[in-house]
């Protein structure tokens, strides 16, 4: 159940800034009305309804990705598609707290 929660909401043990200092991609899976209030400077908006269309051309950058949301919840989902798909993932969480962490 732990390692579910955690994969769920992210894991504090993963560095984020190497991740993205490495050129990691970070998505951020709100709605654009979301993402527009507030979003961290460099990431792309593609929403949650969306992701599943977005996977060949994540896949074909061949970068890790970092899904963002507002809780935790939709980027925990975003990260469990897109590993399914074989793309490198992380649930960064809120995008307010990985704000922080980078």
């Amino acid at each position: 159940m732990l390692s579910f929660l955690k994969n769920m909401f992210g894991s504090n043990s993963t560095n984020y800034k190497l991740l993205v200092s490495n050129g990691a991609v970070i998505i951020d899976v709100r709605t654009p009305g979301e993402y527009s209030s507030g979003n961290i400077r460099g990431s792309k908006n593609i929403p949650l309804n969306v992701l599943k269309s977005k996977i060949p051309e994540l896949k074909k950058t061949g970068k890790p990705v970092i899904a963002v949301c507002a809780s935790g919840a939709r980027s925990g989902m975003a990260r469990t598609m897109l590993e399914q798909q074989g793309i490198e993932a992380y649930n960064g969480g809120s995008w307010l707290s990985l704000v922080n962490k980078l």
